[in-house]
Parts: C-alpha cells; structure tokens; sequence
C-alpha cells in the first residue's frame, strides 16, 4: 500500500485491510500463489492470513489454481463489479457495434476498461472464420504495459493524467514512464494507437478511445492478424474509429 493512500486514510479496520491486500495481491498475479507466498507477500504471518484465505475460499473470492498448488482470484468481484449499471450501460452500447464492426475487419476486438493501475478486458467479439487472435474477458495486465491501457491513459484530460500518474509512476523506471507519456502524446496526435503487442509476436494491437460522460470510459482495441479475411490497417483502424464513435454517442447522446 503506498504512503499516499495511507495518508488519506482517516479509519482502520485491520481484517478488512487483511483480505482486500490478498485480493489485491492475487489480482496483481496471473498464477496462483501459496499461503507461505501471500504471507511473504505482504509481510505478515501465515496464521494471520490462514482464517482470513479461508473465508475469502469459502465465499467464492479465491479458488485453487489447477494444479491446485496455490491460490488465485475467481471473477466473483469481476461479476460483482460488471453488475454495476454503469457497466451494463457500456456493454449493452457496445456489443451490438462490436459484433457488426468484426466481420468488416475480419478480426477479433475487445473492450478494455481502467481498474487501479491496471487494465481489464470486460467484452470480446471473435474474429469471423477459422483464424483469428482473441484476449480472453477478465484479462489483466498493468496500464504501462498495455495497447489497451495506453488509450486509457493518453486520452483522459490533463488533469485527470496527472492524478493518474501518480500512481502509475510507482514500480516503473524513469526512462519507462518518460516513453509511456511520449507514445501517450503521440496517440493524442494520432487519434489511436498502433503498437506491436505487449505479449504475442505477429499481432500489431490496434486501440481507439470510447467516451462516457465524465471522460475516457474504455478503450476499443483489435489485436490485427495477417489473415485472407483481414482489410488493410488503415481501414480497420477507420472501422474501429466509426465503432468507437457510435457507441460513444450511445453512453454519452450529447457528444
């Protein structure tokens, strides 16, 4: 937990903080960590975490990884957090555009919005045909270190930039964040971002911003195949752009 959240901070409740640290923890970690681990982790003592892993098991907020080694976050705060209405009015706005955008690219796409430092796939359309490259729902990875975080970021208003990068600065390098804010102007410039992905050689990520009504609500991204169905870039981002727009005009009518 870093000093400013701490600060902020006027109440404690220790068993609360106890097991939203494990939450947070498991979320940061794509595989699944053993009780010896999360106690390592967060510098506390296996019997003080044993009781509180167990509930947390118990109600359905973490579960075993497959090789049932260690532990690792369910979707049941993702479901939680989709049930929000908010969430349903984006995804209810969304999908319909994204199902029609993907046969005239002959791609997959996905929608990507901002939770903490990191970025969450909530939606996804598969590419139409046999061939094709898909993120799954519920993917995370960290905002500095993704297309679609990226876009998240670049296209808040300034302000809202900087409070954010208060926090994302923390556990990247100097020149890291110095080239994360440079590719962020540039897409500013650009209108959307062309990258190579973060994770899968062969794939350019492809992301244009979608706006709610207090700002950047999530980000439209295609992870672009060299496939026989695939229209050239330039269209396709031309597609995601007109996508981005309509269901802009769905969640925010006076944009």
């Amino acid at each position: 937990m870093s000093d400013t959240r701490a600060k902020k901070r006027d109440y404690r409740a220790p068993a609360l903080e106890k097991g939203l640290d494990v939450l947070e923890l498991l979320a940061a970690n794509r595989g699944g960590l053993t009780l010896t681990q999360i106690s390592s982790a967060l510098e506390r003592s296996s019997s003080e975490l044993f009781r509180m892993v167990q509930v947390l098991e118990a109600r359905g907020y973490v579960g075993r990884a497959a090789d049932e080694d260690g532990l690792i976050l369910t979707n049941k705060l993702f479901a939680l957090g989709m049930a929000r209405a908010p969430a349903k009015d984006l995804l209810e706005a969304a999908l319909p555009t994204m199902r029609a955008v993907c046969p005239r690219i002959g791609q997959s796409c996905h929608l990507a919005v901002a939770s903490g430092d990191q970025m969450v796939v909530v939606a996804r359309v598969e590419a139409p045909g046999d061939q094709g490259f898909s993120v799954r729902v519920g993917y995370r990875r960290k905002i500095v270190q993704a297309t679609s975080g990226l876009v998240l970021y670049a296209f808040q208003t300034e302000s809202e930039r900087r409070r954010w990068g208060e926090e994302l600065r923390a556990g990247v390098t100097v020149a890291t964040w110095k080239r994360f804010e440079a590719e962020a102007a540039k897409a500013r410039d650009d209108g959307y971002v062309r990258a190579d992905s973060y994770v899968t050689k062969a794939v350019v990520d492809l992301s244009v911003p979608i706006y709610g009504p207090d700002g950047v609500a999530a980000a439209l991204t295609c992870p672009y195949v060299d496939t026989p169905s695939a229209i050239p870039m330039p269209e396709t981002i031309a597609d995601l752009q007109k996508a981005a727009a309509e269901i802009t005009s769905e969640i925010r009518p006076t944009a």
